[in-house]
């Protein structure tokens, strides 16, 4: 099954599968089933062409992956065009909401400061 050029899994639930969709996610996922009168349990691979078409139909109507991208990453830049402080952290990669930065934050400012210890070296007994 493919949806705007995307492939869904075929071993998956549906609820699950449409999350492959950059911009669907769980909740997404079950509201646009409801609007498609598809049970959410059914496994992609047993999705008739009628329902593949309602889902089809109701997904189209949302602004998602590359348009969704696009939208993101305009927001972004404008934030660094006018140099507010979410823009600034944006640009030196690091936490834009307000979380500590002494420890944690390793998903955004990436795994290559590791912990070192007290930082000094051990001295050695004879």
């Amino acid at each position: 099954m493919r949806i705007i050029g995307i492939t869904i899994p075929d071993n998956k639930n549906l609820e699950i599968g449409l999350t492959a969709i950059y911009g669907i996610g769980r909740s997404r996922a079950r509201s646009i089933l409801s609007q498609a009168k598809v049970d959410a349990g059914k496994i992609v691979k047993e999705v008739s062409v009628d329902e593949e078409n309602e889902i089809r139909k109701v997904v189209e109507s949302f602004r998602l992956e590359g348009d969704l991208r696009r939208e993101v990453a305009a927001n972004v830049k404008r934030l660094k065009d006018i140099k507010s402080y979410r823009g600034s952290r944006h640009a030196r990669h690091l936490p834009t909401r307000g979380q500590r930065t002494k420890t944690n934050s390793r998903t955004v400012r990436g795994n290559i400061r590791k912990t070192m210890g007290s930082g000094r070296r051990k001295e050695e007994k004879t």
